[in-house]
């Protein structure tokens, strides 16, 4: 048999692929799996195969090689090979010797051969197999079928019975495809979709590679597993030969295997269509209509042959997208120089934007030009008053590029001027190139420090690896207060998002708040002060509002460093805090259009990740949801970190989507947080997993994730429990893992904490904690008081979600002293107030019987139980061992004994089959 080859472990995200490919041989006997090159066709075979050989079928397998296609009957020949050989037995003399022939002497001449009889052999060897067993054959990489093997099976599969099954996986990019006149008219057709940027995360780390690259790598590949793998490990050399494995890639690299693979994509297009194609990618805006202008008069039929080799996409208006970002780039890469000069002159003739035109008619030339270098300084500061800095950065790279040599002032201004329009775009690979060509300079020592900075700007939440960035800035900006300043206030910021050290980040901000103030930088000091501000409020400290008052006071007309730095902005996250959620709205709505106008990426996503909060707080779950997806959007188009974006899709997900996907996100989020360092993002998602697992009666796992949590801020030294609110979750985990002891203490240490700073939202979701404790330790009269009047105090605090959870926790406590009917009133308000509220997950918990446990809560209060204790009756009596169960809560085998005990003596059993019978009527008493 001929092996496939050159298939990648890309069976991320195809569940459902195996499913819809199953149903489809079940109804139907056949089916077509389609799809490019990489897009994981072997691995969806290969799943399917597996399954049916795990019923006892028998499974015959081909996948030919490209060179195979030349070879007559080569293909059958291998399909035959494996046949076992008792069924070869029952064939007759001149059968069993055209097979003998075919399968010795496959080169040979076929004028000797007698085909009937081969012919009739297939079918007879097809039919003795299935009359033993249900047969699967499946044939990949069909699309290399020689063409007497297409012909020969496809008589072949006309006369076999309906045991013989038949899966054919082709690529369809170009050629005729072989599958339907194989399988006949009719049979379903599964096309394998890309995968999406979360599949692509995922992907990367089964694979080793950093999940933070997985928006720049979904991008580049359109989904394409294969094509991602390649580009994700050109992405991490690149990284590491560079700066010792700092996940900071420069141009995505499409060299190597990811050149390779891209090549093999774009040689199903036709040279005509190539040509096109090259023009569409050293275009900005590639439409039908500017390549015609450009010189290619059949442009909508060629790309409509590119777009049946699903190399683009043409709209309806005629714009033209390539479905990987990794294409155009080999494109360009792979066009000589003439070529590629000729495009951009015809580009430039024929685009109708004039900045566009300068860009093109700059790339159409390789030599200094001191008239064509100002056009483009110009063209750079057109797009920098449009917000497309990352433009602006390219054009005033190319600008010092066009500079001719006499001209050395210009040509370093154009590179800082370039740094500084990268860093505050976000591209660190261009920042970083402009900074290498400043710091070969003669540069001024400002000079040097703007473009380091720029490096520091442009890193995101990575900022744990630039130390020695941080040491050379400081370095140069010795003696100038301005200079210094700005320096330590980045410094502020490392201290805080990478470090987790607020009062050292608290401390550099001073230092560059005196340093702005003796340079008379005033912006700078509103920045330093707001950092401050932002340090004491996690501490704790009761003058972080005063310092926030003075920064918002100081003139600051233009943020350089990101509005997301800004005292306004601090202003609405203290907001936020405070559950003052309408002030926080109104103002992030005036915020949003401003920071969309200033092409800062990073501080349009912080404006949408607090809108997602708000609204999530104020019980809005679609608008959330929307906005949330809009802050994921933005960061893989923008190839931002992806920690923080995660944590955000998390944490909507958790509340208006589902549980599953939201705890995906969070263990992403993770995963990211950890490669960047990133101490603040790393708590959060740990704190939108801990929910999820809590939320799903995983008490054990939450309590685990949220002690991490715990750590991570004791770590960090934050005092104030309203930035992030784990505090009544861990709570509320802990009393489900039968630790109500260490769940009082928890809540009063945090309690006087809360009620010291006035912080009156996070001391009611410290009552309902605590309502849910008072239950368990038997008080269960004042747990019900607790909880009707903490409700009572979340609504009046406009806070929905957080009432209808302390719904379902009144109606937890209800259920456990058998009182049903309040129970079920509380549980009918919960499930109001998540439904008015588009909380779908919580809603479905709200309607079930157990209020988020499966039943399990429902079998737990009517036998008396507590919901820990539950937990391992439940699994007890389905046959777990005590070594399995401890396994399964993470308990020691010792406390599963005890409490075993205990559950024997509540339920008055004495054997497992007891316990079993008990629960089980239990729960249907409560039903």
């Amino acid at each position: 048999m001929v092996a496939a080859t050159g298939n990648a472990d890309t069976s991320v995200g195809q569940d459902e692929l195996v499913k819809a490919v199953d149903r489809a041989l079940i109804s139907h006997g056949r089916a077509l799996l389609t799809g490019p090159a990489g897009a994981g066709k072997t691995e969806v075979v290969r799943a399917v195969a597996a399954a049916a050989e795990s019923r006892r079928e028998t499974v015959l397998r081909l996948a030919p090689e490209a060179a195979d296609q030349w070879i007559p009957e080569a293909s059958a020949a291998a399909l035959l090979a494996t046949v076992p050989g008792a069924a070869l037995e029952q064939l007759s003399g001149p059968q069993r010797t055209a097979i003998a022939l075919l399968c010795r002497e496959t080169d040979a001449p076929r004028a000797g051969r007698d085909h009937v009889a081969l012919r009739l052999a297939v079918v007879e060897v097809l039919r003795a197999l299935a009359a033993r067993h249900p047969v699967l054959l499946v044939i990949d990489n069909a699309q290399w079928l020689d063409a007497e093997s297409t012909d020969l099976l496809r008589f072949a599969l006309r006369l076999t019975p309906p045991r013989v099954r038949v899966l054919v996986a082709e690529c369809v990019q170009g050629g005729a495809p072989v599958g339907e006149p194989l399988c006949g008219t009719g049979t379903p057709a599964i096309r394998v979709p890309p995968l999406g940027a979360d599949e692509i995360a995922e992907l990367l780390v089964r694979h080793g590679l950093p999940a933070r690259l997985a928006g720049r790598i979904h991008q580049a590949s359109g989904g394409n597993p294969r094509l991602a793998l390649a580009l994700g490990h050109s992405l991490a050399e690149a990284a590491g030969a560079r700066d010792g494995g700092a996940h900071h890639a420069d141009t995505l690299p499409v060299s190597g295997q990811a050149r390779e693979v891209a090549r093999r994509l774009l040689a199903e297009a036709p040279a005509q269509a190539r040509r096109t194609l090259l023009l569409a990618a050293l275009a900005a805006r590639p439409t039908t209509a500017l390549l015609r202008r450009a010189g290619r008069p059949d442009a909508e039929a060629e790309l409509a042959e590119a777009e049946r080799a699903t190399l683009v996409r043409v709209a309806e208006d005629g714009s033209v997208e390539f479905t990987a970002g990794a294409l155009p780039t080999a494109l360009a890469a792979d066009a000589g120089w003439p070529e590629r000069s000729a495009a951009h002159a015809a580009l430039a003739e024929a685009v109708d934007d004039p900045v566009q035109a300068v860009r093109h008619r700059a790339l159409a030339v390789d030599t200094p030009d001191q008239w064509l270098a100002a056009e483009i300084t110009e063209a750079a500061a057109v797009c920098r008053r449009r917000g497309q800095r990352a433009l602006a950065a390219e054009l005033g790279l190319l600008a010092a590029e066009r500079t001719p040599s006499h001209l050395a002032g210009e040509e370093l201004a154009r590179l800082v001027n370039a740094a500084e329009d990268a860093g505050w775009a976000g591209r660190a690979d261009l920042a970083r190139r402009a900074t290498r060509a400043v710091l070969a300079r003669d540069a001024s020592p400002a000079s040097r420090v703007r473009a380091r900075l720029a490096v520091i700007d442009a890193a995101g939440q990575a900022l744990g690896a630039l130390d020695e960035t941080f040491a050379y800035a400081m370095a140069d900006a010795a003696g100038d207060p301005s200079l210094e300043a700005a320096v330590q206030l980045r410094i502020a910021w490392k201290h805080n998002l990478s470090d987790g050290d607020p009062v050292r980040s608290r401390d550099a901000a001073a230092r560059a708040g005196a340093l702005a103030a003796l340079g008379g930088d005033q912006v700078a000091e509103a920045m330093a002060l707001t950092v401050r501000a932002r340090m004491g409020r996690i501490l704790g400290d009761p003058g972080a509002e005063a310092i926030l008052a003075e920064a918002l006071a100081l003139p600051a007309p233009e943020v350089p460093l990101g509005m997301r730095n800004a005292p306004q902005y601090l202003a609405v996250r203290h907001a936020l805090f405070d559950d003052r959620l309408d002030d926080a709205r109104k103002q992030l709505m005036v915020l949003l259009p401003a920071v969309q106008r200033t092409g800062s990426a990073e501080d349009v996503f912080e404006v949408l990740r607090s809108l997602t909060e708000v609204e999530l707080r104020s019980g809005r779950c679609t608008a959330a949801s929307a906005r949330a997806r809009q802050a994921l959007e933005l960061t893989i188009e923008a190839g931002l970190s992806p920690g923080p974006a995660w944590y955000v899709a998390a944490m909507a997900e958790a509340t208006g989507g589902s549980f599953g996907r939201a705890a995906g996100y969070a263990r992403r989020g993770i995963q990211a947080s950890h490669e960047e360092h990133d101490q603040v993002f790393l708590s959060r998602s740990l704190h939108a997993l801990g929910l999820v697992e809590l939320a799903t009666g995983e008490a054990a796992k939450a309590v685990a994730t949220l002690r991490r949590v715990a750590e991570l801020e004791a770590a960090q030294k934050v005092v104030d429990p309203s930035i992030l609110r784990w505090h009544g979750e861990l709570a509320e985990a802990l009393v489900a893992a039968d630790a109500t002891d260490e769940a009082a203490r928890l809540l009063d240490s945090v309690r006087s904490v809360a009620r010291g700073l006035g912080r009156t939202g996070v001391v009611a979701a410290l009552d309902r904690a605590r309502g849910l404790c008072l239950s368990a330790q038997g008080e269960a009269d004042a747990a019900v008081q607790l909880l009707e009047a903490t409700a009572q105090r979340f609504e009046t605090l406009r806070l929905p979600l957080e009432r209808g959870r302390t719904l379902l926790a009144l109606a937890r406590v209800e259920r456990r002293r058998r009182r049903r009917a309040p129970a079920r009133v509380a549980l009918l308000a919960a499930a109001e107030v998540f439904e008015r509220a588009g909380a779908t997950p919580w809603t479905e918990l709200a309607r079930e019987p157990a209020a988020g446990d499966g039943g399990r809560t429902e079998a737990a209060t009517a036998a008396a139980l507590t919901e820990a204790e539950t937990r391992l009756a439940l699994l007890v009596s389905q046959g777990a061992s005590n070594q399995e169960a401890a396994a399964k809560l993470f308990l020691s085998v010792k406390t599963v004994e005890a409490r075993l005990t205990r559950i024997y003596q509540k339920l008055d059993v004495r054997s497992r089959a007891q316990l079993a019978t008990a629960l089980a009527t239990a729960l249907r008493a409560t039903r």
